[in-house]
């Protein structure tokens, strides 16, 4: 099909999108509809009106790809019964369960139309259009440099005041227990110029955050331009390693930090997901300088046995990565901490799970994703380890975990009570129309009825009128209860970022919320 006969054939139909999994996907959405609404394609929220229904799926674990399987069999039971009625609805299935269950996916799910792996995105116009033609069409070759560097993402926040940039894609670190590397490819970050140029846009467009985005994050490294390229190897944590030699030359994570926390001093910068490894004291000591950069760090441990973080090939000890964290609570005082981790583990003993526990509690995290192990094939661990922990063990371990986390959790927020906080507002609470809600600085849930409060302070004074807040102001709001999800308070008046961070006392960032993410096998 000829171009502008393609883009004629797009016109008339209309995608929907449903997106599994972790932000990577939620980006990987927003590329794909990005390439496919400048053929012409039309967007729905509404899958009875859609031609062509694609999924962006998730295969972290057993649970995820379960999931999808049931919605398969849901589509594929409409799309039978639209047959009768209608235009053929066309299912595509994109992302890392495309890539891993390629051949599964063809033959099982007869009434599949289009696969897309993680890096073949930009051929989805033309796969689309031999599915409409009547042909399976697939493209799940992955890349050793496919970025999508100059495709603009769009973004499809309901709210518009945060936006996900991503930065880099894949991983090298070849956990024994992760399939990411197989289904998302090796590492390869974007050029430093697309991200700025993104990143200006969204500010001008007037998004108050921006987190940025990779599997390995903080492993950024941009070689694209000569000017970039040295022969100085990247810096690790202390007590870290490596399972693939250091590259060296490239601009580096801190170097790209600085530069996209300078673009809007007024906008919030985060970042997900890191690795212990790389967090040298360069990145850290930025995080403190930098108002707008939250101080808020997500430090996944998966587990605090050293013989366990071993099999899992994380490169660090238990005392290695407490060492970090004692670094890193010394050079950012009240920082917020949060963590992953697995229950049950190949080999995983009581004792080694008793470790987790204590290092649950010495570290006091403010959130933590805890999940019981599921074995994925292609990894490590499938081809070199026993899956030898019970799924009761596993599970009963797993709820031992949660409870720590609560525990610490009810300790630390209560430590935030009578404590004014810097939040940005989110939007309505879900269980209550009369109050607002928004995040703090260290990503901490912050409820509070909704009224009209005084405006931000002017060179000449405060100012003394009253204004309604609306999803994207900063307020100051005084916390005045707190459990182990969310804090309580009531606002006192507008604000900036910039004009909070001379008004709020040094403790603005001391104790933060504990909230767990929990999901089985």
């Amino acid at each position: 099909m000829k171009l502008n006969q393609l883009i004629e054939f797009a016109k008339s139909h209309q995608v929907c999108f449903e997106t599994y999994g972790c932000q990577m996907n939620v980006n990987d959405t927003e590329i794909a509809w990005s390439i496919l609404q400048k053929k012409g394609y039309q967007r729905t929220s509404d899958v009875a009106e859609a031609d062509v229904v694609l999924l962006v799926t998730c295969s972290i674990r057993e649970k995820a790809e379960q999931t999808i399987w049931n919605r398969l069999r849901q589509l594929t039971a409409m799309k039978k019964r639209r047959l009768k009625t209608r235009v053929p609805m066309k299912i595509g299935v994109l992302g890392c369960m495309a890539e891993r269950l390629k051949s599964e996916l063809l033959e099982r799910e007869k009434l599949l139309d289009v696969l897309a792996g993680p890096d073949a995105y930009r051929d989805l116009p033309r796969l689309l259009s031999v599915a409409h033609g009547g042909q399976q069409a697939s493209n799940v070759l992955l890349s050793l440099e496919e970025t999508y560097a100059d495709v603009m993402p769009v973004h499809h926040s309901p709210q518009g005041y945060s936006a996900f940039v991503s930065i880099m894609r894949g991983c090298d670190n070849m956990c024994s227990y992760c399939i990411v590397p197989f289904t998302r490819g090796r590492e390869r970050s974007r050029p430093v110029s697309s991200i700025l140029e993104e990143v200006h846009i969204l500010s001008e467009q007037g998004v108050k955050e921006v987190t940025l985005l990779g599997q390995n994050v903080n492993s950024y490294r941009d070689t694209s331009e000569e000017q970039f390229c040295s022969s100085e190897p990247g810096q690790l944590s202390r007590g870290f390693r490596t399972v693939y030699r250091a590259r060296p030359g490239g601009l580096r994570f801190a170097d790209l930090l600085d530069r996209v926390s300078l673009i809007d001093p007024g906008m919030r910068i985060r970042f997900t997901s890191p690795h212990p490894k790389d967090f040298p004291d360069e990145v850290l000591q930025l995080i403190k300088e930098r108002s707008n950069i939250c101080k808020q760090i997500h430090l996944p441990a998966q587990s605090g046995s050293s013989t366990v973080l071993q099999a899992m090939r994380r490169g660090y000890s238990r005392e290695a990565y407490l060492e970090l964290v004692d670094n890193i609570k010394r050079i950012i005082p009240g920082v917020s901490l949060s963590s992953d981790f697995i229950s049950g583990f190949c080999g995983e003993t009581e004792e080694d799970h008793l470790q987790t526990l204590s290092l649950i509690r010495e570290v006091r995290y403010n959130v933590g994703f805890l999940f019981a192990y599921s074995m994925r094939k292609k990894t490590h661990a499938f081809h070199r380890l026993q899956d030898d922990v019970p799924a009761e063990v596993k599970q009963r371990r797993l709820k031992e975990l949660i409870c720590m986390f609560r525990e610490e959790a009810t300790k630390v927020n209560s430590a935030l009570i009578g404590c004014t906080q810097l939040v940005l507002v989110e939007g309505e609470s879900k269980r209550s129309a009369q109050d607002l809600c928004g995040r703090n600085d260290g990503n901490v849930k912050v409820i509070f009825p909704r009224q009209e409060v005084a405006g931000q302070p002017t060179d000449t004074g405060t100012d003394t009128h009253t204004s309604p807040i609306n999803p994207g102001d900063y307020v100051l709001v005084k916390i005045e209860s707190a459990n182990s999800q969310s804090l309580r308070g009531h606002a006192l008046s507008h604000t900036s970022l910039s004009d909070s961070a001379t008004r709020l006392p040094d403790h603005r960032h001391d104790g933060q919320l504990a909230s767990v993410a929990r999901h089985g096998v």
